[in-house]
């Protein structure tokens, strides 16, 4: 499994579960968050994040998506739906 178009960035909120106020490149701006659980021991304001762009998806409301996070020197995967593709390609 890869994710395409990576980009480091730095976690600033979580104002719903759905949606994450980032910091890419110094600009502000939101992702969509794919893991709904609560997450708190994760995302602490300021840690850093690794997002995907999503650079020809018009129809997002978000042109990211929040798919890592550090944790001291472990990166932790927050894409919940990450699992089952893993397992979908062991299988093939």
């Amino acid at each position: 499994m890869r994710y395409d178009h990576i980009r480091p960035a730095v976690f600033l909120s979580r104002p719903n579960r759905f949606i994450a106020e980032i910091e890419v490149n110094g600009i502000p701006t939101r992702a969509h968050v794919r893991n709904t659980g609560r997450c708190r021991e994760l995302l602490l304001p300021g840690s850093d994040i690794y997002v995907q762009e999503h650079l020809e998806q018009q129809s997002r409301k978000t042109a990211f998506s929040l798919i890592s996070v550090k944790k001291g020197k472990r990166l932790i995967n927050m894409d919940s739906q990450a699992p089952n593709a893993v397992w979908e390609e062991a299988l093939k």
